[in-house]
This record gives C-alpha cells, structure tokens and sequence, in this order.
C-alpha cells in the first residue's frame, strides 16, 4: 500500500479530525527526524502515520492501545520495526524500547500535542509564527498542555541524543511544512 491509501484507512479507524491532524503530525516529525538520523523516511513516517490507528477504539481501555493497532495492521506486511514501535509507544503496555525507532516515536508522540497547544495560544493561531524558544517556555509551565508529558519530550536527551532545543526545532520545522494540512 501506498502512504495515500495508508492516510484513508487511518480516516475509517479515526472519525476525529484532531486525532488524525495528530497522527499527520507525528508523521511529519518521525520523516523529519529519520531524515536527521539517516534512516528509512517511509518506515518512520508510517510509524509516526498509524501509531494512534486504534485509539478510538482503545480509549477506554488504554491497556489495549498500540495491540489493537497491531491486529489492524496484521494482514498490510508491515516491517514488525513499526509494529514494535507502536506497541512501545504506550507505556502502558511494558514493552521497552529498543531502537531508534521506538525511541522517537515514543517522544515525538507527546511534543507533538504540545507544540499544536503553544500554537493555539498565539494570537495568530498560526504555527508558522511559532518559535522554539516560545516552545521552551511553555515546556517548563507545567500547568500549560498538562497532557504533554514533559519526562518522556526530555527522553529525546538520553534516547535520541539530542538537545531538547534541536529536538523542539527539527518538530517544529516538521509541522511546519504541513501545516495547512493539519489546520495550523
């Protein structure tokens, strides 16, 4: 499957215009950070595409998060380096992350949330008139975006070996470039 027909089945499983715009925008950081780490851009941008792929049917039993993805995804012959991924992607779940891959994921998916919350607060609302630094600050309020978890953005540290700032940056840029896309 092409990531177009990707896109279109994550929009039957997803009916929530904010979750899909989320899904579009982890996406575009996994493609912007394969990009940075030299990797398989396509394998990280369906990654960052199809990780929330059963989250309406899971939000009430978050335990099952990032499984029931799996079983969505079973007949699609997809690398089992996404599927470990997006099992990791839920703490929940236990698993540990091993490579690169669940490592961003599993920090991409939370700074994402809290860059569309600081583009929110804008005048403008506009994500293009968005800074890093105005990120960085929001990152250290903690009563701004409560549901950005910020100990697992500040992984990128310890798991990616990047500064919170490039990590920020390279996101931003990310979002950026889509932001018609998802509404910013």
């Amino acid at each position: 499957m092409k990531r177009e027909e990707f896109v279109e089945l994550l929009k039957q499983k997803v009916l929530n215009k904010n979750l899909v715009n989320h899904c579009l925008a982890v996406e575009a950081i996994m493609c912007q950070l394969a990009e940075y780490f030299n990797e398989d851009v396509e394998k990280w941008g369906l990654t960052g595409l199809l990780h929330d792929i059963d989250y309406e049917n899971t939000k009430d039993n978050p335990e099952k998060h990032g499984l029931e993805s799996i079983d969505i995804l079973a007949n699609y012959d997809l690398p089992e380096e996404m599927l470990n991924a997006i099992k990791c992607h839920n703490e929940m779940l236990g698993f540990e992350r091993k490579t690169l891959l669940d490592k961003a994921l599993f920090c991409t998916d939370q700074l994402s949330g809290l860059i569309v919350a600081s583009t929110l607060v804008l005048p403008s609302k506009k994500i293009n008139d968005l800074t890093v630094e105005s990120i960085l600050k929001k990152f250290k309020e903690k009563s701004f975006a409560k549901g950005a978890k910020r100990e697992n953005i500040l992984l990128c540290e310890t798991e990616l070996n990047l500064k919170l700032d490039e990590f920020v940056g390279l996101a931003l840029k990310a979002m950026q470039k889509i932001n018609n896309e998802i509404g910013l």
